[in-house]
């Protein structure tokens, strides 16, 4: 199995209410970066998680 595929089968489905205008503020922002609204929401996600290890709490702070 490749890489990403692996990654693909571990991935965990969550679900998530959001209001209809952050919906089509995300939507809109995802099309302007070529994902989909899925695929914002990670992306964002995963780089607010990235800004709070390197500027963030400190593990020793929790």
């Amino acid at each position: 199995m490749m890489a990403d595929e692996k990654e693909k089968s571990t991935k965990k489905q969550v679900p998530l209410r959001l209001s209809e205008k952050l919906y089509n503020e995300l939507m809109r922002w995802a099309e302007d970066d070529f994902r989909s609204v899925n695929g914002q929401i990670e992306y964002l996600l995963t780089e607010c998680v990235k800004y709070r290890r390197k500027h963030g709490k400190k593990d020793d702070e929790d």
